[in-house]
């Protein structure tokens, strides 16, 4: 059996498939970023939500693809998926932007973002992930990124650079004064989820006001101006991304893509489908 996870800044979706008769095992747990989480917390966690019917003997290989793993984290996440699948002869990690580039390209050439709870993207060459601008995560940068659309709610929000009925709305839905948004952000664990999760408010009030499709229109401007336009001649590819923000949001997304002058290609929620396809198809890699 193959293990496949894809581990975001919110949850990990796992499929464990069966070579010879495709059978496959789903299920979800917490995102294991290694730059908040311990091994023996994953190690637990994983244990939690495994099925049932799951033997985690009976896993032979493991391809996992994560959110913050760097080069620098690979050892650690081999040694702290083995405590759980010990018997598993190869495990593969890398980068959740390796995840996006198969599920989308499988092994053609080509540009894929991630644009979900964090943002991500690189250049892919068929089977590699090539040259990437990084996106220096929620603090620093995750332009156009849930994560980053629920900072800029926020902010707006505490300083009141909003109309006074969006002022209104955003306040019953936050449900915290200026203080305790700022405590929570600052103090408490997994900022990045909290903002995010206001993603889907946005969404919901988009004709509500011309305030949140400004709000979100700007930040995919951003994410253009700021790393996609960095990549040598960008404009030669189509751009496919992964993730709920790029999925929800595609009505305002095609025409920043445009704009930009790239062509829309493959727009998925979640690359798993794409994963599963592309590890059955490649049993070298």
């Amino acid at each position: 059996m193959i293990l496949i996870a894809d581990s975001g800044a919110s949850k990990t979706d796992w499929a464990c498939v069966s070579r010879i008769n495709s059978t496959c095992i789903r299920f979800t747990s917490q995102g294991y970023n290694p730059n908040y989480i311990t091994g023996p917390q994953i190690v637990e966690d994983i244990k939690a939500n495994l099925p049932t019917e799951l033997d985690p003997a009976s896993v032979d290989e493991i391809y996992f693809y994560g959110a913050g793993v760097t080069e620098l984290q690979y050892p650690f996440m081999t040694d702290t998926l083995k405590q759980v699948f010990n018997r598993a002869e190869k495990v593969f990690i890398a980068m959740d932007t390796l995840a996006s580039c198969r599920a989308l390209l499988q092994t053609e050439p080509g540009f894929a973002a991630i644009l979900g709870t964090g943002a991500n993207s690189c250049l892919y060459d068929g089977c590699n992930e090539g040259f990437n601008v990084d996106s220096c995560g929620f603090i620093l940068g995750d332009e156009g990124s849930g994560a980053n659309l629920g900072k800029r709610l926020i902010t707006d929000y505490i300083r009141r650079n909003m109309p006074e009925k969006v002022y209104d709305l955003v306040g019953k839905e936050l449900g915290h004064n200026n203080d305790e948004l700022l405590d929570i952000i600052y103090t408490k664990p997994f900022p990045n989820r909290f903002c995010a999760q206001y993603a889907k408010f946005i969404n919901e009030n988009l004709n509500f006001d011309p305030y949140f499709p400004n709000l979100v229109t700007d930040a995919f401007q951003k994410f253009f101006d700021l790393i996609v336009t960095h990549y040598p001649n960008y404009w030669k590819y189509s751009f496919n991304a992964v993730g709920s923000v790029a999925y929800h949001f595609k009505p305002l997304l095609q025409p920043v893509v445009e704009a930009y002058g790239m062509t829309m290609g493959n727009i998925l929620k979640a690359p798993m489908e794409g994963l599963i396809r592309y590890h059955l198809e490649n049993p070298e890699v």
